[in-house]
């Protein structure tokens, strides 16, 4: 395959990280108002149209900036208001709530795996989408495997964080929970000492494997 021109790159990926935040934030609001809380529906939160989830900073420019220039993705999107009083179970329910994010990316990357399984199958005959639709399942399943395992580290305001504290004791969970204010910049620390790379990446890599097997399964 031919190597991308910075305009080629923003038109595979744009869509892949838009889908994969929206999708995300959107599964959140959904389990919100199964579990009881309608808080994020009546604020036009339980919805597919990105524009009603993406930060313009943290959504587009960030995740794109890095995604051209390293071969990681950072980003945020607006988090989905919850009002864990509207749950009969708060504690699960906020658990179940946050889960729904990483659970919606894992079943993205499936998605995109069989669209990757149908660009690499086209590439053969030379079929026209055949490369650009390839590239960009691969970037749909790097971009959505990449969000759901750094959505799952164990650390508010992160998924992770908010079920770790929904199945500590209340004692340790209320420990945790004070650390949310400080979870971004932590966060931030982690990114820029490579700290957070070497977390995330063993197990992205044995994800990526597992789903490149299964694109060629397809």
């Amino acid at each position: 395959m031919l190597e991308l021109t910075l305009i080629q790159k923003i038109a595979i990926g744009i869509l892949p990280i838009l889908l994969a935040v929206t999708v995300h934030e959107a599964a959140h609001a959904f389990a919100a108002n199964y579990l009881g809380d309608g808080t994020a529906k009546f604020l036009g939160r339980m919805t597919l149209n990105p524009i009603k989830h993406i930060d313009p900073i943290g959504t587009i420019v960030v995740p794109l900036a890095m995604f051209i220039l390293t071969s990681f993705v950072f980003g945020w999107a607006k988090p989905v208001p919850i009002n864990t009083k509207n749950f009969k179970d708060p504690r699960r329910d906020m658990a179940l709530v946050a889960i729904a994010g990483p659970a919606s990316n894992m079943l993205m990357a499936f998605a995109w795996a069989g669209l990757t399984a149908v660009g690499v199958s086209g590439l053969a005959s030379g079929a026209w989408y055949a490369e650009p639709l390839a590239l960009m399942g691969q970037i749909g399943i790097f971009v959505n495997i990449l969000l759901a395992v750094f959505n799952l580290l164990p650390l508010p305001p992160l998924d992770g964080g908010r079920v770790l504290v929904a199945l500590l004791p209340p004692h340790a969970a209320n420990k945790v929970s004070m650390l949310e204010p400080w979870g971004f910049p932590i966060l931030l620390l982690l990114l820029f000492t490579g700290a957070l790379s070497y977390v995330i990446s063993p197990i992205l890599l044995v994800l990526l494997n597992w789903f490149n097997g299964l694109v060629h399964l397809l």
